[in-house]
Order: structure tokens, then C-alpha cells, then sequence
């Protein structure tokens, strides 16, 4: 237990800072001190804080209907279900409530999808610093071996491979008959911020065509216009066969959904899967309402700009200082690779008014709302770049 908060279980490595408030990318804690947001809730509020059209919408739908039960049809889960697929290209969505819900639901549909064709033991292909989430199926999946440890025996049916590798899945494809999907994120954030190229991606679909898996693309943290597009594998022009999605879909309410195409519409069935809260009027309210006004305020296109625009800041910034091994990412999903461990950082950053993340041990990670303009960006490289220079300096 926290001294506190010892009451709470004591599964967070908290900072020590409680926040009460926020507008637009703007935070500000209990004491009264104000904060750059460039974490968003961990790519979750798309919107900001306090959107001015965004609060309306969700206290207009609190006082018509929070919740009701999956028995009955809903309106508003057809209405968002259309959207992603209008957005996907896709055919339909089952809505839950969180990334590892959707990553769940994605591995039934893998599994369920095998069975139906015969095979007792189906097997997903996985990949090496994946991260899908926290329960015993998802962080069997996940290829960190600090989120498994002391959570075995883990979850059998998995094979596991680099990413951006073609010949060690085409290896996978000739020696093991019981694989029947890929299971990928497009862009790894826990993992550091490591993307599937392009060209790989097309690879892996046509991979999956010619044997017959399902492709399945985890978009949970890079989807919902991260990354300049809707979804990040549009930048490879492919479509998947299942798309989890969760985080910035909601602008902060909780929500999850699978979204997924012909080939895995109708493999689940009545009774094959549910939840309670999931697909709630809130929620999908808050979804309809987030796709709603990033594409009247043309927030992808802002994604794509100011992140292009800080990312070549920190570039700019940072070049030749000895220890930044990279800066990459796309849109407003970053990643500033260092060569030694740097959660240190995270407390410095708070000292000097900015929210940030530290993954993988060596990864600064930036994503931030997607309304973040150019001259915030600007201010993050300004806070950003002397903090991690003179930490690279003493670490030396």
C-alpha cells in the first residue's frame, strides 16, 4: 500500500501528483499546478480534456440512458457499428469495454474460426515485445516477459516470431498446420513504438490469403486517427480480418470493440460471447460523438501535421547528443529510443510540467491529445529536449 492511498491496491507505480482538472491539453493537479499533457491517458483522450462539444453530448445522453442490458437492440451500437465499418471497410463490431477485452474477444474469434475448420489445437502467430493486455490469454499472447512473470502456467497456442521478418512466418506457415492467424500490433507502444513496415504488412496479408488465416490487427493504442489515418494499417493499403480497437475511441469513457470482416463475421454465434457493460448508451454515445468531431475539426490531418511537426523538433533537437538511439513514430505517436533506462524521466518531466511515459524500459513515449497544436508541440521539445540531454550527460 501507498502511504497515500492505502486503501487502493498497490498495483501502479504512481507518480507523486493527483490530478483534479484539465482543458484542451492542459491539466492541472490538486495543489494547483498546471501540466502539458503529452500521455493523453496513454493515447486515450483524443479529444482533450473538457471538450466543448464533447461534455454536452455525454450529459445530454447520462440524463436519456447510461446503461441497459445486451437483450434488448440499441440504436447507438448500430449507429457507431456502421461508422467503424463506413471508416474500415469492414462488415461489423462487437462492442466491449477496454483493449483487452477486444484483444480477448480477437482470440476467440482465432480460435473458435479453427475449430469450425477441424482443427482441435488451433496455434496464433505472435510477435516478439507484442503487448495485448493483462489476463492470462492476452499477456500469454504479450511478449514481455516482465508482464508474465510469476502468472504461469500461461496459455498454451502460441508461436511467437520477430516482427518484420516475412521468412520466419513463411517458416512458421511450412512446419506448423495448426496456426490460423496472425495476431499483430500495426505500431507496438508498449513495446517501444515499433511499427510493422509497410511493405511487411502487405507480406503478412498476402501471407494470411494464401494459407487461409485470419490477419488480425491490434489497433488499440495506434488506431482511431493516431497516426494521420484511421486505422495505421490504411498507410499499407490492406484491410484486416479482425481489428481490435479500444483507447481513443471513447475520448476517456471506457470502450472496446472488434471490428471485423467477412471472413470472421459469423464465426461467433449467440451465446459464443458477451459482456455486460459493453456496448452501453454512454459509450457509444462517447464513440459516436469522438469520430464525430475529429472528422468535422480535421483532427487526423492536425495528427499527421503536428506530429510530423514535433517529431522533426525532437529530431532537430537531439541529433547528434550521444545516447538517443532513435526518434520515430507516426503522427502523434512518438518514441524517443535512448541506449540506457530512462524512468527517471518521467519524475523530471512532471518537476517541469509535462505528462509523459517511459516504455520499455529505454522509450519515451509521447501521445498526446490529438488536438495538440503546433506551438504545444513546440513546448513539449522545449521541456523535452534539455531534460533528456542532460540526463544522457549524467548518465554517461
Amino acid at each position: 500500500m501507498t502511504a497515500s492511498m492505502p486503501h487502493v491496491m498497490n498495483t501502479y507505480g504512481r507518480l507523486p501528483v493527483a490530478l483534479s482538472h484539465g482543458r484542451g491539453c492542459r491539466v492541472w493537479d490538486t495543489e494547483g499546478r498546471r501540466y502539458l499533457d503529452g500521455l493523453g491517458g496513454i493515447a486515450v483522450n483524443t479529444l482533450g480534456h473538457a471538450h466543448p462539444k464533447l461534455v454536452p453530448a455525454l450529459q445530454e445522453q447520462i440524463a436519456q440512458m447510461i446503461h441497459c442490458s445486451n437483450y434488448y437492440e440499441s440504436p447507438l451500437q448500430e449507429a457507431l457499428g456502421a461508422k467503424l465499418c463506413e471508416l474500415s471497410g469492414l462488415s461489423a463490431a462487437f462492442f466491449c469495454n477496454s483493449g483487452l477485452e477486444a484483444n480477448e474477444a480477437a482470440l476467440k474469434i482465432a480460435r473458435k474460426f479453427g475449430h469450425d475448420k477441424g482443427i482441435d489445437f488451433p496455434e496464433v502467430i505472435v510477435f516478439e515485445k507484442a503487448f495485448h493486455g493483462r489476463s492470462i490469454a492476452t499477456l500469454s499472447a504479450t511478449g514481455n516477459p516482465k508482464v508474465q512473470a510469476g502468472f504461469g502456467p500461461l496459455v498454451e497456442g502460441f508461436v511467437r516470431v520477430p516482427l518484420n521478418d516475412i521468412a520466419a512466418m513463411k517458416d512458421v506457415a511450412a512446419s506448423r498446420p495448426n496456426v490460423v492467424a496472425v495476431f499483430l500490433e500495426t505500431i507496438q507502444g508498449e513495446g517501444g513504438i515499433n511499427a510493422a513496415r509497410w511493405d511487411y504488412l502487405r507480406e503478412v496479408r498476402a501471407l494470411c490469403d494464401a494459407q487461409g488465416w485470419l490477419l488480425m490487427l491490434d489497433e488499440v493504442q495506434c488506431g482511431i486517427g493516431r497516426t494521420g489515418k484511421w486505422f495505421a494499417h490504411q498507410w499499407a493499403d490492406i484491410q484486416p480480418d479482425v481489428m481490435p480497437l479500444a483507447k481513443g475511441l471513447g475520448s476517456g469513457v471506457p470502450i472496446g470493440a472488434v471490428v471485423v470482416g467477412p471472413k470472421a463475421l459469423h464465426v461467433l454465434g449467440p451465446g459464443n460471447h458477451g459482456t455486460t457493460f459493453g456496448g452501453n448508451p454512454l459509450a457509444m454515445r462517447a464513440g459516436i460523438e469522438t469520430l464525430a468531431i475529429m472528422e468535422a475539426d480535421g483532427l487526423m490531418a492536425n495528427a499527421a501535421e503536428v506530429g510530423a511537426h514535433l517529431k522533426a523538433g525532437l529530431e532537430q533537437g537531439l541529433a547528434g547528443v550521444a545516447g538517443v538511439k532513435e526518434v520515430r513514430g507516426q503522427g502523434l505517436m512518438i518514441g524517443i529510443e535512448l541506449d540506457r533506462p530512462c524512468g527517471v524521466i518521467l519524475t523530471r518531466a512532471l518537476e517541469a510540467g509535462l505528462l509523459l511515459s517511459v516504455t520499455a524500459d529505454t522509450v519515451v513515449r509521447l501521445v498526446p491529445p490529438l488536438i495538440l497544436t503546433r506551438e504545444e508541440a513546440d513546448e513539449i521539445v522545449a521541456i523535452l529536449v534539455p531534460l533528456i540531454t542532460q540526463f544522457l550527460a549524467e548518465a554517461a
